[in-house]
């Protein structure tokens, strides 16, 4: 039994006889209404990839065209690479708020083979990247928390499972975009600007994927393709297909489409890792007996848990869409969205590790014998020699699966010229289910003549263990030193969506619109374990370990130092799951979620969001300059409910906490041209969004793995993310088919969440010990404790640049080529604080690059284009303060160069390849900023794919 603490735009409705309804793409249709029919059917796609900005809501299209809302059929538009850039920054002239585009070149065509990855193309965002591809992304310096994702209309949020490394299951608001085929969307629109018609919840952004629908198409349209890709790293090939078809029946009144998309993808990681660095003031000193200066150890910097890893990839994904809509009146549009991915994953991590360096009792530092060592002149172990270490080898097995529905209902209709409707109902869940998390570990306790050395190499270090690691008869499985962990977990998103919009034309130049949403979300996770990890059972007789173990070869696409061990002797987990039946869920293998480390990630947050908004569109001058824009207020009520495992009385009590907040947000936005050729804008908002879910439980969860301690608490009555927003845009149409853009953005972020972290022995934070049980951890071992808190938040300002250019002023074979470059720069000052709640750091926002760029060139000719892209983004931190007595964590920066060139053999037929991370970049962590040492540092190689593609 548990306790409870309560405490107090319209889409425009056009319709194309070419191959892409433009209002789809946010694309004003006057801006095409004189353009003559193309005869070239070949040519009647859209461009590969048109990032421009636009006011996104296809309502705002209407309102600045001065349409009569008149359903309204226009000529087949031809649209060529170049074209479709014009049109993009025509695009960006009519609208006020700042919100960039990308679009697909046609039906299954998106630009990139990841969602994510395109989005980097956008000024201001940058993205992370879990197994080589993206996942999540961040805006103007504001993490993947920040940003809202919607999908046809309705949030969504997508949730997978990563490595430890790049953030491990997704428990949190950040949308994992590597769920979705690219081929299932042919629109993205990111709104970087407040407006009251766009639902609350972002202080980054809010990005809008939109898929397909019939009535894009006048005609029956069937498209397929079929690509092989290769990766160099793990010599595997990896295909994709995709296909789509659409068609109208009822003299076009009525339309169904459908499409599907798959891939299968194989990959490794490898690399080195060290789980952070520590020094001997909070985790306990080495043997008294090292003749290697004990008293200058104590204060010097040390890898916790240092070691080789090879991580093993195995994903498939497919994705399904489905739309009808029918016209069931001139003034009345019916639509029916449907969509469904699964993203199925198998990963294996195996590590060779050295695990004495983590731990504070006996069998930890304090046994361990420090023989001889080198000091770096930032005070780091850069090399060691050690006797009396424990040595690991440790292998871990997941499968997880990530499925992901949503239905939507879109009713649009005029009752009037002047006077319109739309509602939506929507529904959407997200189940991901990592059934099977499975850990071993084979150990070699006390072994002499151990050494790391990063001398010649501060990132991949030579490790010598001091015996032959291939060897099964050097190591052991044995109860109490080697462990066999089974952490089957869960994860559920589910959100309901209603609204109901409006739309009058009060006047010639002034249009009034509002509207009610209300939103329901759950969350929740599940997750069990067994009573105790380290209790593993003796092997029969007449079983060695030769019979359950395999030799790992790894390292030939590392610079891997001279004489280091290329392969290791690694837990075959099939042969022990075959052996002891660990999956039975008897005896010692009886799983439980209230076992000691699980308890804390049982739980769940609701969340009811009613809300209004009333915003106001006009079009005037002031002092004889045209000026256009929209003012608005949204009013959203949250009724928040958390219920996790609160330790009340010495013991975990499940308990439900209660409350209630909201916000009124007011926005503007202003666009002046200044003259014919020069736009300025102006937007100012107060935003919010809500805190993070891990941090609103009750309740508090430890984890031990390994070495590795952790608690983790929450505080459900931790107040929202809130900021006032204000932007400034120039852009300077100086050539035809060319911009030079430059926007200034600043955040007041006046409240902020931030997380806390410390070292400290168990018995010092008033814990049950009880909540060790069967860990193997000890009330006196070191843990991290992170705790989240309220802080005063900080400033945040940044600038955009942009420029864009066909280059026809140069002469023959050179005016085909173009560029698109953009700049971004931010720069942060928030203030962290400790565990106490004082003044820490005050310093960038985690995730924040402060520079970063995209540069395209592009080649279009008769049959045959070509483009490079390279993305850059500088490095950010990751964690502040930062653990074990670093002052921060952080990631370094990338630099990721992808190619692609389509040679059109017909009208129906053409071939592609392309080659993605062609500098195979490395994933660079480190921790403190003045030490710079490595955590983590892997690569998975560069991919190349070649495909063909068909249209009827």
């Amino acid at each position: 039994m548990g306790i409870r603490i309560s405490r107090t735009g319209r889409p425009l409705l056009t319709t194309l006889s070419g191959a892409i309804l433009i209002s789809l793409y946010g694309l004003p249709a006057r801006l095409f209404a004189a353009e003559p029919a193309q005869p070239d059917a070949a040519s009647s796609t859209a461009t590969e990839a048109a990032v421009g900005t636009t006011a996104g809501a296809a309502a705002e299209t209407e309102a600045q065209s001065g349409s009569s809302g008149e359903t309204e059929r226009l000529d087949e538009i031809v649209v060529t690479y170049r074209q479709s850039l014009v049109k993009a920054l025509e695009a960006k002239r009519e609208f006020t708020t700042q919100t960039d585009v990308i679009m697909a070149e046609d039906i299954g065509k998106f630009p990139d083979l990841n969602l994510a990855e395109s989005l980097q193309r956008i000024p201001g965002i940058s993205i992370a990247r879990d197994a080589g591809e993206g996942r999540q992304i961040s805006v103007r310096g504001l993490g993947p928390d920040f940003t809202r994702v919607r999908i046809n209309g309705m949030e969504g949020l997508s949730t997978t499972g990563g490595t430890d490394s790049s953030g491990g299951n997704n428990r949190g608001r950040g949308f994992d975009f590597n769920v979705f085929a690219s081929e299932l969307f042919n629109r993205i629109e990111v709104h970087k600007t407040a407006s009251a018609e766009v639902q609350e919840g972002s202080l980054g952004a809010t990005v809008d994927l939109h898929t397909p629908r019939p009535f894009d198409f006048d005609r029956f349209t069937f498209v397929s393709s079929a690509q092989m890709g290769y990766n160099d790293l793990a010599d595997e090939t990896n295909p994709r297909a995709s296909a789509l078809i659409a068609n109208t029946f009822f003299d076009g009144r009525f339309g169904a489409l459908f499409s599907v998309a798959y891939s299968d993808r194989s990959l490794t990681q490898e690399g080195a890792s060290t789980v952070r660095w520590d020094n001997g003031t909070s985790s306990g000193g080495f043997n008294a007996a090292s003749p290697y200066a004990p008293a200058r150890l104590a204060t010097t910097f040390h890898p916790r848990i240092p070691r080789y890893g090879v991580l093993e990839h195995e994903q498939e994904r497919l994705g399904l869409t489905g739309a009808l809509q029918w016209q069931a009146a001139d003034s009345t549009l019916v639509s029916l969205d449907l969509l469904y991915a699964d993203f199925d994953a198998k990963r294996t991590e195996n590590f060779l590790e050295a695990v004495s360096f983590s731990r504070t009792g006996a069998s930890g530092k304090p046994q361990t014998i420090v023989r001889d060592g080198a000091v770096s002149s930032n005070g780091n172990l850069v090399y060691g020699l050690f006797d009396d270490v424990d040595v690991r080898s440790e292998s871990r097995y997941d499968e997880l699966a990530t499925t992901f529905k949503q239905t939507n209902l879109n009713i649009e209709h005029e009752f009037s010229d002047s006077f319109r409707m739309d509602a939506l109902i929507g529904h959407s869940r997200s189940d991901f289910d990592n059934p099977i998390q499975t850990t071993l570990t084979l150990d070699r306790a006390n072994t002499d003549g151990y050494s790391w050395d990063y001398r010649g190499n501060d990132r991949l270090p030579l490790i010598d263990y001091g015996f032959d690691v291939r060897d099964p008869n050097n190591w052991s499985f044995a109860n109490g030193l080697s462990e066999i962990r089974l952490r089957p977990n869960a994860t559920a998103n589910l959100f309901t969506n209603q609204q109901v919009n409006f739309e009058w034309d009060a006047a010639s130049a002034f249009r009034v619109k509002g509207g009610l949403d209300f939103k329901a979300y759950k969350f929740s996770t599940f997750e069990a374990r067994r009573a105790s990890e380290v209790s593993v059972p003796n092997l029969p007789a007449g079983t060695s370990l030769s019979d359950l173990t395999r030799l790992l070869v790894f390292g030939n696409g590392l610079d891997m130092p001279g004489g280091a061990d290329t392969s290791f002797l690694i837990p075959d987990i099939d042969a022990f799951a075959r052996l002891f039946d660990i999956y039975s869920g008897q005896g010692t293998f009886t799983l439980s979620p209230s076992a000691s480390g699980s308890i804390g990630n049982n739980r769940s947050v609701k969340e009811r969001d009613r809300g209004g908004w009333l915003q106001g569109d006009f079009e005037t001058s002031t002092f004889g300059i045209p000026l256009r824009g929209n003012f608005g207020v949204r009013y959203v009520r949250t009724e928040q409910e958390s219920t996790g495992f609160a330790i009340i009385n010495s013991r975990p009590t499940q308990t439900t906490v209660e409350r209630e907040y909201s916000d009124t947000l007011p926005s503007l936005n202003l666009a002046w041209d200044l003259t014919d050729d020069l736009l300025f804008r102006f937007g100012a908002a107060k935003v919010m969004s809500r805190p993070g879910l891990g941090n609103l439980t009750p309740g508090v969860s430890v984890s031990v793995s390994g070495g590795n301690r952790v608690v983790t608490g929450g505080d459900p009555f931790l107040d929202p993310f809130r900021a006032k927003t204000f932007d400034l845009g120039l852009e300077w149409y100086f050539a035809p088919e060319s911009v030079l853009g430059a926007a200034i953005f600043y955040k007041d972020i006046e409240s902020f969440v931030q997380t806390s972290r410390e070292t400290r022995p168990f018995n010092t934070s008033g814990l049950p010990t009880s909540l060790l049980e069967g860990t193997g951890a000890l009330p006196t071992d070191d843990f991290q404790f992170n705790i989240p808190t309220n802080t005063p938040g900080g400033k945040l300002r940044g600038v955009e640049l942009s420029y864009q250019q066909p280059f026809t002023f140069l002469p023959g074979f050179w005016s085909h080529f173009g560029a698109i470059l953009n700049y971004t720069y931010v720069d942060s000052k928030i203030q962290y604080v400790t565990s106490s709640g004082a003044n820490s750091l005050k310093t960038d926002l985690t995730g924040l690059s402060k520079n970063a760029y995209n540069a395209t060139l592009y080649f279009e000719k008769d049959q045959f284009s070509a483009r490079v892209s390279t993305a850059y983004r500088n490095g950010y931190l990751t964690t502040v303060p930062g653990r074990n007595n670093n002052n921060m964590e952080g990631t370094k920066g990338t630099t990721n160069v992808d190619f692609i060139a389509t040679w059109k053999m017909n009208q129906h037929v053409e071939f592609t390849v392309e080659a993605v991370n062609l500098t195979d970049e490395y994933n660079d962590q480190w921790v403190d900023s003045v030490g710079d040492r490595s955590s983590v540092y892997d690569h998975t190689g560069r991919e190349f794919f070649v495909g063909v593609r068909f249209r009827n």
